[in-house]
């Protein structure tokens, strides 16, 4: 995987110092802003940017390194060449075969102190970080490669998209986090043939069921220019509204209720808060802590 966040041009000036994307290929990972990078390789190379067991490690490792970096404010996901992610790499796949203990026993037992597994943990959490991340997906995005893609807040894809839960073609469930997602974005009904059938989709199909949040000429502008969208508001706010979501969606009435109350009132009035206002009566560009 490469990521380069230091966009082209002024355009991308604001951008590229509160935000980084991670893009990921067959050879490369790296994941940078202007504070930190890290650099990592999946040998053998894998087609359409699969998941070696590497990968694996490096998405996660990735995510660890997000969370603890000050004043992102977004994070965009996207796949190096003209696929997003063709899923777990068959390679990797197959070793697992004569080590069915050991993998079992990751499944079965998550870290000391987190919720999700090996498996499921470079997937679980681009959920986990409190800032937007943005997927900007074009070409195949199966298996594996489509849990990654919707464990993103935002989904915008190119018209060339194929999507795919393809685990059932190779006789197993999606495991890695996709009962955390798709609960919010589909019926049951339409996810257990989506689950069943392993059947690709098209991008207009994919959005009609919710997999995608938008058709867009090209994802990664797109994504870009989201992300800017959202750096221009308070960071409280937008990230509030992230956890608003995701900590409510499911809930019985009274509990939801409470949450966002709770979280508008320490929101109101705080320094952001107040720049928002009074940058909007000012009709000026805030500037946020």
């Amino acid at each position: 995987m490469i990521c380069n966040p230091e966009a082209t041009g002024p355009r991308h000036k604001g951008f590229a110092n509160q935000s980084c994307w991670v893009t990921w290929d067959h050879a490369t990972f790296r994941s940078q802003n202007r504070r930190w990078s890290r650099h990592c390789h999946s040998e053998p190379p894998s087609q359409k940017n699969a998941l070696s067991e590497q990968l694996f490690d490096d998405l996660y490792g990735a995510g660890l390194l997000l969370q603890q970096t000050p004043n992102l404010r977004a994070v965009i996901l996207t796949g190096a060449g003209s696929d997003f992610c063709s899923g777990i790499d068959l390679q990797f796949l197959q070793s697992l075969l004569p080590r069915l203990d050991d993998v079992r026993g990751k499944m079965r037992n998550a870290p000391v102190g987190e919720a999700a597994n090996w498996f499921q943990r470079p997937c679980f959490i681009w959920r986990q970080l409190t800032v937007p991340v943005i997927a900007a997906i074009d070409g195949i995005c199966i298996g594996a490669g489509l849990q990654l893609a919707l464990c993103a807040d935002i989904r915008l894809a190119g018209h060339a998209t194929r999507m795919s839960l393809m685990e059932a073609k190779w006789g197993l469930i999606p495991d890695m986090g996709i009962t955390q997602v798709l609960p919010q974005l589909m019926r049951g009904d339409q996810a257990k043939e989506l689950m069943m059938t392993a059947r690709m989709l098209d991008a207009e199909t994919a959005q009609a069921v919710g997999l995608i949040t938008r058709i867009v000429d090209s994802p990664l502008e797109a994504a870009r220019a989201l992300a800017d969208e959202l750096i221009a508001r308070s960071p409280e706010a937008v990230n509030g509204s992230k956890a608003l979501i995701d900590q409510t969606w499911n809930l019985p009435p009274g509990e939801g209720l409470a949450i966002e109350a709770e979280m508008q009132a320490n929101i109101m009035g705080s320094p952001n808060q107040i720049e928002a206002v009074m940058a909007g009566l000012a009709k000026r560009a805030p500037k946020f802590l």
